[in-house]
């Protein structure tokens, strides 16, 4: 009975039109209030606990790296790297688009982010060479979901603290993945550009990849700094995080010049504004999760399948299937905080690595992001591009069959996910 009003509340609440956050953490006071045995006060305890959690620390720091390195030009700088790099292929332009979009996301930790930075100046640039809008705004709107896999990202963060699974294994475990379906994706965009004929660049000197690769090198160290700290030993993923974000400060401000003083105020506000909105989130999100568990859901729901004799790989097919319902009609930080808990135990029981599920957790949350109605990417790419949503969606949705069967190789082939951090102990 619990169960059930706790989620009829949740789905009414949201097809009312309230935010994820609110319907939340409203559907889940209105749940301990008439069927549960806690008090209040125990409740504001639990929100204040969910909020003081170590590893969720990290998202201020990562989100205020990413607001630096997005206001800057460490996203021109690579783009520029990427053209000189691999321009002169059939496609180039789109392929290094593609380049970029996973250098940048290696950096911001953001699937929107990644659009925002890469799309406003590449999808143009794209249009005027000779592409079809359609064609380039698809490619960047697919391309952009890279910032969620690619570590640093923000949502395997907030997956390790709803789960308590290692973040840095869990940033390892998205190096290949990520470096994999950049290439898939660059390896389609060739073969549609030698069929379409669509342009290249001049074969760039030696001289000028080298330019542009040391001129955007300091935004590539990033990444080393990152994953190089937490494998290293340094440093934890939070403290990682915080060094990211001084980092990212010295290099547009002092190093590349890109961010004046008087411009600072402005980028920490919209950094506080993301993080503010995350943050209400997950609070409000580990409240619903800590109903779901005073409940036994979870175990209930894992015993069950259980009982019915469902094999690992019967039961990732449902959570494939939940989760791309799931991410048509709500963010991926959401999704993960409400569907993580449910999930998580069901696994364990059945032999599913926590690291694993995380990575196709997340590939699921990146096809959502460009798929309707709340596809946050097809939001962000119409706007850059002034194209409607019914356009943009015929723009990505040819790319999704490509998103589909790389996360079906994902899901059955757990070494992909799983070699590097397994390497690295």
């Amino acid at each position: 009975m619990t169960t059930i009003a706790l989620f009829i509340m949740l789905f009414v609440f949201m097809f009312m039109g309230t935010p994820v956050a609110v319907a939340l953490g409203l559907s889940s006071l209105l749940t301990i209030l008439f069927f549960g045995t806690d008090s209040l006060a125990s409740l504001s305890l639990k929100m204040y606990e969910t909020s003081e959690h170590f590893t969720l620390m990290a998202i201020p720091f990562f989100v205020l790296a990413g607001a630096f390195m997005t206001t800057g030009g460490v996203a021109k700088r690579m783009i520029r790297f990427a053209v000189a790099t691999v321009g002169h292929f059939h496609g180039g332009l789109a392929i290094a688009s593609v380049m970029a979009c996973c250098l940048f996301a290696a950096v911001s930790g953001s699937s929107p982010a990644t659009v925002v930075a890469v799309g406003s100046i590449v999808i143009a640039g794209m249009v005027r060479s000779g592409y079809p809008k359609s064609f380039a705004a698809g490619v960047v709107c697919n391309a952009g979901t890279l910032g969620i896999l690619i570590p640093p990202s923000i949502v395997m963060v907030v997956y390790g603290a709803a789960t308590e699974t290692s973040v840095g294994a869990l940033f390892m475990a998205g190096v290949i993945p990520g470096i994999s379906l950049g290439i898939l994706l660059m390896i389609a965009i060739y073969i549609v550009a030698r069929i379409k004929n669509y342009p290249r660049q001049e074969r760039a000197s030696l001289k000028e990849v080298l330019t542009a690769g040391r001129d955007s090198i300091w935004g590539l160290a990033l990444i080393f700094i990152i994953l190089g700290g937490i494998y290293g030993g340094v440093f934890t993923p939070t403290e990682a995080a915080a060094v990211s974000a001084v980092y990212a400060f010295l290099v547009a401000v002092f190093i590349y010049r890109d961010i004046g003083l008087r411009e600072i105020p402005d980028v920490l506000l919209d950094a506080a504004k993301v993080t503010i909105m995350l943050m209400f989130i997950v609070v409000n999100a580990l409240l619903f999760a800590h109903v779901l568990t005073t409940e036994r859901i979870p175990q209930i729901i894992a015993e069950q399948i259980i009982a019915w004799d469902m094999q690992a790989w019967q039961f990732l097919i449902v959570v494939n299937i939940l989760l791309l319902i799931a991410g048509m009609f709500m963010e991926p930080t959401g999704i993960i905080l409400i569907l993580a808990p449910i999930l998580f135990p069901i696994a364990m029981e059945l032999g599913i690595d926590p690291v694993h599920l995380g990575i196709i957790m997340v590939v699921n949350l990146e096809i959502g992001m460009v798929t309707p109605p709340i596809g946050l990417n097809l939001f962000v790419t119409a706007g850059i591009t002034k194209m409607s949503i019914g356009q943009m969606m015929r723009a990505a949705s040819p790319w999704l069959i490509l998103l589909l069967g790389f996360l079906i190789l994902v899901t059955y082939v757990p070494s992909i996910s799983l070699w590097l951090p397994q390497l690295l102990g």
